[in-house]
């Protein structure tokens, strides 16, 4: 299956995902929001501020189920290229936005953006796991997902740069257009491999069985779902309760005399780039749930001795960790959803677990922020996100691959039962002629 073209999805996939990042322009402008008017932002009050950003967020994660199924149904170059759209015609909506008025940047870049966000990003991995081998899903998948993860190495200070030279209104709207070129574009390369016509009988006969292949029905039927969604949101939560406040975290622990601690959200980005395809390529050879499980304790190592970081080395070494931990989990989940419920169904599949996600998106940052105002530091964070990461450790150990049932097996089972049986014959009878016939 593997090709020159799945090569070309899998990077356009990637460079989508790099579009997609504006998401995290929403720091640069939400600083100027809250400058005075006559200091070029809008006066606006720091809730004021957020509000955008975290409806985006909600937006985006609750985007994802229906919007895997759409990419399910009608392929990913139409979803992929609807979420350009939205996101596009967002940016430019959030241009309406006055110092009076924060609805058209709640609409435009928390409700529009939000969903063209969740279009995308459905759309992206699915398709190009679906042109390799089994062998190569992590790889694929964490180097689609490191689009996202890069982001705002680039975002942030083109922001910065279009917001000071033209002003907040502008810059969304060069924003809006540069995104309408940039993903549509990437978006009509992002497709769904054909079925090749010359296949083995025995191929031909698992491609026609589907018997790899969960529905979500039968999926969250499974414990193992449950099990890897919390796992999920333990991850998302704890990596985003420091990555939400990592600025402010260096700038507190070292008395202040670290300024820039911009640069550690930099360098955190790079190291979730990095994660996402590093544990795509092990997770590849010793399996997801094993890299999960080395990911967590890692992460929780490190959130022990957090408090008592207050140099750049230490600095750097936290970062590091943390970018990969949360990287990696971006790498990770999306290819055991893959790996437990097969690639059929994997855009509304991943789209039902990218909920926990969600769930750590809106509570992770919100907790710490809390905990900094009501005790002074991020200490009981740290030991939250610590017992996060060992708790998902934990689960890792009882985490099993699912056992699709037999339709033979559920022929048996019912003319054990005459009475079901004979209510629903017809239909088990279809379902028994599915099974492949053996070589």
């Amino acid at each position: 299956m593997e090709s020159k073209k799945g090569w070309w999805v899998a990077l356009s996939g990637m460079g989508l995902n790099l579009a997609l990042g504006v998401l995290y322009a929403w720091s640069v402008f939400s600083k100027q929001l809250t400058e005075a008017v006559d200091k070029g932002g809008f006066g606006w009050s720091k809730t004021e501020a957020s509000i955008p950003y975290t409806v985006a967020i909600a937006c985006f994660a609750l985007m994802m189920v229906p919007a895997g199924r759409l990419q399910d149904r009608f392929g990913p170059r139409l979803v992929a290229s609807m979420g350009a759209v939205f996101t596009a015609a967002g940016l430019v909506l959030s241009s309406l936005a006055t110092a009076t008025n924060i609805l058209p940047a709640v609409i435009g870049f928390g409700c529009l953006a939000g969903i063209g966000f969740g279009l995308g990003y459905s759309a992206a991995t699915p398709a190009a796991v679906k042109w390799f081998p089994p062998e190569k899903k992590g790889l694929i998948t964490g180097i689609v997902v490191s689009g996202f993860g890069l982001a705002p190495v680039y975002i942030a200070p083109f922001s910065k740069f279009l917001i000071s030279d033209f002003g907040i209104d502008d810059a969304f709207r060069i924003l809006g257009a540069i995104f309408a070129i940039f993903a549509v574009f990437m978006a009509q390369f992002i497709v769904n491999p054909p079925v090749p016509k010359n296949l083995s009988s025995q191929f031909r006969a698992s491609i026609r069985s589907d018997r790899g292949d969960f529905t979500w029905r039968e999926m969250i039927r499974t414990s193992t779902f449950y099990q890897l969604w919390f796992a999920y949101a333990c991850a998302a939560t704890a990596g985003l309760m420091i990555i939400g406040h990592l600025a402010k975290i260096v700038s507190v622990q070292s008395g202040n005399t670290i300024k820039a601690g911009f640069l550690f959200v930099v360098l955190l980005a790079v190291f979730n780039a990095a994660g996402r395809i590093i544990a795509g390529i092990v997770s590849d050879r010793i399996g997801r749930v094993r890299t999960i499980m080395v990911v967590f304790l890692s992460q929780a190592a490190v959130m022990f001795f957090f408090s008592n970081f207050s140099t750049v080395g230490a600095f750097i070494v936290g970062s590091a960790v943390v970018g990969l931990s949360y990287g990696a989990c971006l790498s990770l989940f999306p290819s055991a959803t893959a790996d437990f419920w097969g690639t059929k169904n994997l855009g509304l599949n991943y789209g039902i677990m990218f909920t926990a996600w969600g769930v750590g998106g809106v509570f992770g940052p919100i907790m710490a922020g809390k905990i900094a105002d009501l005790t002074g530091s991020y200490n009981l964070g740290y030991l939250i996100s610590a017992g996060l990461m060992i708790a998902g450790a934990l689960l890792t150990l009882i985490i099993k691959a699912p056992r699709k049932s037999d339709p033979a097996e559920e022929m048996h089972a019912l003319e054990e039962r005459p009475a079901l049986f004979k209510k629903h014959p017809a239909a088990y009878k279809i379902r028994v002629k599915s099974i492949p016939e053996s070589n």
